[in-house]
């Protein structure tokens, strides 16, 4: 079961229309991207990595990204999720076991 931060729950707002992307990593790995439009109109991001406990690994939130569509915002997001994930926590590349 996932546990969220305090990064999360200062961002959470369920009145808001979001949109969200959930993937499991091949090491179990979570991530969780949610994008949204604010009550004045600003595009919003979640960005949330979880260890495969649960444990929030990285949270960020983004109160603005201007000049971005919620597809666009949700699409880096993800980018930005699996390449935090693909990383130790000291930022080294995790590498691939048998290759």
């Amino acid at each position: 079961m996932r546990m969220r931060g305090s990064v999360f729950w200062s961002w959470a707002d369920p009145t808001l229309h979001h949109r969200a992307h959930e993937e499991t990593l091949i090491d179990r790995t979570s991530i969780n991207v949610q994008v949204r439009l604010s009550r004045n109109g600003r595009v919003q991001l979640f960005i949330g990595v979880y260890a495969p406990g649960g444990m929030p690994v990285y949270e960020e939130a983004f109160d603005d990204r201007p000049k971005e569509s919620m597809s666009r915002a949700l699409a880096w997001g993800v980018m930005k999720a699996r390449e935090v994930a693909s990383c130790n926590s000291l930022g080294v590349p995790k590498r691939d076991h048998g290759t």
